[in-house]
């Protein structure tokens, strides 16, 4: 599970990178937005497995 969460944070930076690119190359915003969206749906999915609750326990753990 660890594994997935690595790739999914390493994709997210990727998507960030090609929204840079995107950006300097001068493709249209709303391709750019996208990426950028996507990005933070990642981070934020990422982040909802490994912060804890309350009692301490993240759903990482629970699912393992």
């Amino acid at each position: 599970m660890s594994i997935i969460l690595s790739i999914v944070m390493l994709g997210a930076f990727a998507m960030v990178g090609a929204a840079y690119l995107a950006w300097r190359q001068g493709l249209p915003k709303k391709r750019i937005g996208l990426l950028l969206l996507l990005a933070l749906v990642m981070a934020v999915n990422v982040g909802i497995w490994t912060i804890p609750d309350a009692e301490g326990n993240t759903p990482f753990e629970k699912a393992e």
